[in-house]
């Protein structure tokens, strides 16, 4: 059977989804068209219109359609607390547990040398300066206890060694290869009330 341009095209995009193949695209494709048109046209208006509303808050980085996110001008947050973490999701995990109070910093990745990802592309640089900045007492470093994350967390400690602040990791309650988008409620409390200093 020959596919249409639009189809082809349509399938490829919906192939750079995390987790998606090309059986997976096509299904996806042929369910947006053959039984969902009005989702599809949805779908297409709010992917363009959070490509063009969504930048990062100078401040934390994250993801945010103002200029400082609601975290961040928050009067309610503590100041002296910092969380590191790995992605937005990670982020949204933490605050939907309810188990921190404090700021973040979103790497919006971890070190990986052979991917090419270096401090630079996870603006480091832009953390360090915060640090500068801001009364930080503490810093709480939130990355995966995977391979890569535990890497990153090793090289922030390294960075953060001549500060005068305290430097924290996630403790017990997050399983080794664990990753925090995917840990309940009940596990994040816990890792955060056991936190233990690194440095």
């Amino acid at each position: 059977m020959s596919e249409s341009r639009s189809i082809d095209r349509l399938r490829q995009a919906l192939k750079r989804l995390p987790g998606v193949g090309p059986k997976t695209a096509q299904r996806m494709a042929f369910h947006l068209l053959e039984r969902d048109r009005e989702g599809a046209r949805l779908l297409a208006e709010a992917i363009n219109d959070a490509a063009d509303s969504v930048k990062h808050c100078v401040r934390c980085n994250n993801f945010s359609e103002t200029e400082t996110c609601a975290i961040c001008t928050s009067p309610k947050r503590e100041a002296g607390l910092l969380c590191v973490v790995e992605t937005p999701a990670d982020l949204e995990t933490i605050e939907q547990a309810g188990a921190y109070t404090g700021l973040y910093f979103v790497l919006m990745g971890y070190l990986s040398p052979l991917d090419g990802i270096g401090p630079d592309e996870l603006a480091i640089s832009r953390l360090l300066l915060i640090l500068d900045e801001n009364p930080v007492t503490e810093v709480i470093l939130a990355t995966n206890l995977t391979v890569e994350g535990q890497a990153t967390a090793d090289y922030l400690a390294d960075q953060f060694a001549s500060r005068e602040i305290v430097i924290s990791r996630l403790a017990r309650g997050v399983p080794a290869g664990g990753e925090l988008e995917y840990m309940d409620s009940n596990t994040l409390n816990q890792a955060f009330a056991d936190r233990r200093a690194i440095h």
